[in-house]
């Protein structure tokens, strides 16, 4: 499948497969960071805001490093650009929980981010990071792997959660 410019109907060129994902996290981080100060800022004492920061971070992390482990161990692409040139169907070990590890670790670190910088807005981060990612990576990423994995795909998707 080449790298083409998909133009849908309103004959602007495709957001789909053309920033990484990771990016898209750490500008989802900056711009969080930068309305922290904008609005209401929420009071958490110290110890719950550590905790809770730690536990987040935590599992972000977790979910990131098993779903890259899975794909290595499979030893087909992780790179979110190219789906197309997915040499397997990884359904084992963290992917029995959700189809979107890495996805769901992005996600918790920006709610460890938000709760880090106690204010309001910055929880609009995480929210608005996994629809973009939902629509312009996840779903064209769904639409390949159903064209290259068929009813093993279809049926992944039947039992498992695109999230959690």
């Amino acid at each position: 499948m080449a790298n083409s410019i998909a133009y849908p109907e309103n004959g602007m060129p495709s957001l789909e497969h053309k920033i990484p994902p990771p990016v898209i996290g750490a500008l989802a981080a900056f711009a969080m960071w930068i309305v922290s100060d904008i609005g209401l800022q929420i009071p958490f004492a110290t110890t719950p805001k550590y905790v809770m920061t730690a536990f987040l971070l935590g599992a972000g992390i977790t979910f990131d490093v098993l779903g890259l482990l899975a794909f290595r161990k499979s030893r087909t692409t992780v790179n979110p650009l190219r789906p197309e040139r997915a040499t397997a169907l990884v359904t084992s070990g963290v992917y029995k929980i959700t189809r979107n590890p890495m996805y769901v670790g992005m996600s918790l670190l920006l709610l460890a981010w938000a709760v880090w910088l106690s204010a309001l807005l910055p929880f609009a981060g995480p929210v608005i990071f996994v629809l973009y990612i939902t629509r312009f990576q996840i779903q064209p990423e769904e639409r390949v792997l159903l064209e290259r994995f068929g009813d093993e795909y279809a049926a992944y998707t039947a039992r498992v959660r695109r999230w959690l």
